[in-house]
């Protein structure tokens, strides 16, 4: 039986590729500084360690048989939705950093032969509506619109390094924004599929919600299912170097949120408010992944009723009121 680990278990995106990769038959140890929130892990193990330390690291990648993972999977960051980007610029870059600088030195060192990091769009440079679309090489001139696309370039280039020096078999997945069931829906941390569901579900038909900036700002959505899918193809595919996972349904924000409030059976309208609105625009090929014969099996419309219907569930879990 193959052996994975996969750090940021806890989190939504790691959760979900727990369950993928026992579903594939692996024996899978889970990893984060959290037990996973909304659904029981169905990790063979998990181990509750802060990986910004070098030695919770060493754990973590410790197996009793002395023998190194076959695979193992960095999800773990400090991240979440536009609002916590541009308020938690220190937070991300410290805390992030350091998980990664630990986690790549110790499993090169450790013998480990296949190694997925997880990277993100935000690594691009801001572009306008109607821009004609980049590739991968696209992230040079390197010019990320915050601090956490510069946190993943830098760790990017890191692996790249380690994956040169040890033998190291290095993957590298930009993800676009990501958004399904057992994410983070309040707090702050949420992304905006899951923000708008929890407004849609707590205004009356025909109210309006507020968005930060004019929504206009053009944004490309995955469903969690399609990228997991994604990172379990390009982890034993021969693409080198960074790859975008992601769709070409591209929208605004406020066809997002239309889609939401057709999930819900609602007809709303939109309030604008002051907030961190982020790139005007993200236009980039997936080329590469469709390469390996993957592609997105949900829409946008299909993967928001389930998100929807989820948030829905959570908020009445909750005790809060929905209309």
């Amino acid at each position: 039986m193959k052996t994975a680990l996969v750090c940021g278990a806890g989190g939504f995106i790691g959760s979900h590729l727990v369950k993928f990769l026992k579903n594939k038959g692996f024996w899978v140890r889970g990893v984060d500084r959290k037990m996973p929130e909304f659904s029981p892990t169905e990790a063979d193990e998990f181990l509750v360690l802060d990986l910004r330390d070098c030695d919770n690291c060493k754990k973590a990648l410790a197996l009793d048989s002395g023998k190194p993972f076959d695979e193992v999977y960095q999800l773990a960051a400090d991240m979440g939705g536009m609002g916590f980007i541009k308020n938690a610029e220190c937070e991300i870059m410290h805390n992030s950093i350091l998980i990664n600088v630990n986690m790549i030195s110790e499993a090169a060192m450790m013998g480990v032969s296949r190694y997925f990091f997880s990277s993100s769009v935000c690594v691009y440079r801001d572009m306008q509506p109607g821009e004609s679309m980049i590739d991968e090489t696209g992230a040079y001139p390197a010019f990320p619109d915050n601090e956490y696309g510069w946190e993943k370039l830098y760790s990017e280039r890191m692996l790249q390094a380690f994956s040169r020096k040890y033998g190291m078999i290095a993957r590298i997945a930009r993800f676009q924004n990501c958004y399904g069931p057992d994410s983070a829906w309040e707090g702050g941390r949420e992304k905006a599929p899951a923000a708008l569901s929890r407004k849609v579900a707590q205004i009356e038909d025909g109210g309006d919600v507020e968005i930060w900036g004019d929504g206009l700002a053009e944004r490309n959505f995955i469903y969690v299912d399609d990228l997991v899918r994604a990172v379990y193809m390009l982890m034993h595919s021969d693409l080198e170097g960074a790859v975008n996972i992601g769709t070409l349904e591209n929208v605004t924000v406020r066809q997002l949120l239309q889609y939401t409030a057709e999930a819900a059976g609602k007809k709303v309208g939109f309030k604008s408010i002051d907030g961190p609105v982020g790139v005007a625009s993200r236009n980039f090929s997936i080329g590469r992944i469709t390469s390996l014969g993957w592609q997105p099996e949900y829409s946008l419309r299909e993967g928001m009723k389930k998100t929807y219907a989820w948030v829905r569930e959570q908020l009445i879990k909750a005790g809060q009121e929905v209309k």
